[in-house]
């Protein structure tokens, strides 16, 4: 019962979810995959992320065709400027709860937005959330966001992660409780 013997499938792949460098590296010497957290720039993908995922993997002589990375990413589309306007504002609102957490203060200090995460956790605990969303400026939110109408947000999502992440959960922030969410795959 514990020890499966039709395996037709093989062992079930392990990703491990990281922020940080070192347990990015942990993830690339020991896991099949990675989880990023949807907290992340394209910047700090490509200079922080994807350093440490290769620095693990050569610690156990494994190369990045065989690691699959995951990365949910923030959209902001609408058909309508009501849509717009209130999914802007709802990802703006995640991204100010994220960058409040201490244990990601690197990814703003990558940006030079370090000194905002004090003020965000300042914000958060006095329970000030849409202050806080008040202070995600356009170059804050296109850093951690695709912004874009909706027939050019898979192009967009495409230009800015081929070759970084082979998978993307997407959550398109809406207004009620009708949120969609679609995975797509970036290889080939």
């Amino acid at each position: 019962m514990f020890t499966p013997s039709n395996t037709q499938h093989g062992a079930p792949r392990v990703f491990l979810a990281a922020v940080g460098p070192l347990m990015t590296e942990v993830a690339g010497e020991v896991a099949d995959g990675l989880i990023a957290h949807a907290f992340t720039t394209e910047r700090y993908l490509r200079e922080v992320t994807l350093p440490a995922v290769e620095r693990g993997l050569k610690k156990t002589g494994r190369t990045r065709d065989r690691f699959a990375i995951s990365c949910p990413v923030f959209v902001v589309t609408g058909s309508d400027e009501r849509a717009w306007q209130q999914s802007r504002a709802n990802v703006c609102k995640q991204i100010a709860f994220y960058g409040s957490t201490p244990a990601y203060r690197g990814v703003l200090e990558l940006h030079g937005w370090g000194p905002l995460q004090s003020e965000l956790n300042r914000l958060s605990k006095l329970g000030q959330w849409d202050a806080m969303g008040n202070l995600i400026h356009d170059d804050i939110l296109d850093a951690f966001a695709v912004v874009a109408p909706p027939d050019q947000v898979a192009q967009k999502l495409r230009s800015r992660f081929a070759g970084a992440i082979d998978r993307v959960l997407v959550t398109f922030a809406s207004a009620g409780v009708d949120e969609k969410k679609s995975v797509a795959t970036l290889r080939g």
